[in-house]
């Protein structure tokens, strides 16, 4: 019976590292300059887990098939060693640090390093359950926003009139277009609760928090019209808050902003 277990252990082992090796297809489409630089991580990160997984439960089959019961005979006790714990740990840390700076790499890219200056800025402000998508117009800046001003229905973001630079923002509501090879600064707001930006095909994540104006950039690589979800619990219908990005051709995202500005 033991000998049964131990193979079974293994076969579960083997079959459970397959199935999330990232070979059969559960990874998303990727569009974005990082996206690659992301992905590779990630294969990185899960090849290390696997090896440490495996180890570990071939370890315990063999353990399970060496000693199983053969009847009775003489049983020896052990403290383990010291030494070899200790070893395992330093050996554990090392790689996983090691693991967690080749990350920051990336990380840092997107959130630490100012965007290109060519770079389009598109404002987004959560609240439940939309996403507040604003471009600056022909001027290039973005108007003065009040709070005591903001009305869901007619003014989202509260765009203060008397403001020259608020006459030609742009608003729209749950889609953002943005020109495809082209540097986009993201500025992430919250008008009530923590919401998460997040964009799978961008490998793009970023939690947005009220009172903060978080920026990360990117650029995207390929057209189409992809999804932009929240990834933090944000309420009771949390489950309606879903945005579209559509990357365009340059020509397209103009006559879009145009279009949206009449």
């Amino acid at each position: 019976m033991a000998g049964i277990l131990a193979v079974l252990i293994w076969l579960i082992a083997l079959s459970a590292t397959l199935l999330f090796s990232g070979k059969l297809g559960w990874f998303p489409e990727q569009i974005s300059e990082h996206g690659g630089a992301i992905d590779q991580q990630f294969i990185r990160t899960l090849v290390v887990v696997a090896i440490a997984f495996l180890s570990a439960q071939i370890t315990l089959g063999y353990f399970i098939w060496r000693y199983r019961d053969r009847g009775r005979g003489q049983v020896t006790y052990t403290h383990g060693s010291n030494k070899l714990e200790v070893g395992l740990m330093l050996l554990t840390g090392v790689v996983f640090v090691t693991l967690a700076a080749m990350g920051q790499k990336v990380w840092a890219q997107l959130h630490l390093k100012e965007a290109p200056p060519d770079a389009l800025q598109v404002e987004v402000t959560a609240q439940q359950f939309a996403w507040n998508i604003r471009y600056p117009g022909a001027d290039g800046k973005f108007g003065r926003t009040l709070p005591k001003l903001i009305n869901d229905q007619s003014n989202p973001v509260g765009l203060d009139p008397t403001d020259p630079a608020s006459k030609d923002d742009v608003v729209s509501l749950n889609r953002m277009a943005i020109p495809v090879n082209r540097p986009i600064q993201l500025i992430l707001r919250s008008k009530d609760v923590t919401h998460s930006f997040f964009v799978p095909v961008l490998r793009l994540k970023q939690d947005t928090v009220p009172g903060m104006a978080i920026p990360i950039h990117f650029k995207a690589m390929k057209t189409g019209e992809y999804e932009i979800a929240c990834a933090e619990l944000c309420g009771m219908e949390h489950f309606k808050m879903r945005g579209y990005l559509m990357v365009m051709s340059e020509q397209d995202f103009d006559a879009w902003l145009k279009d949206r500005a009449s």
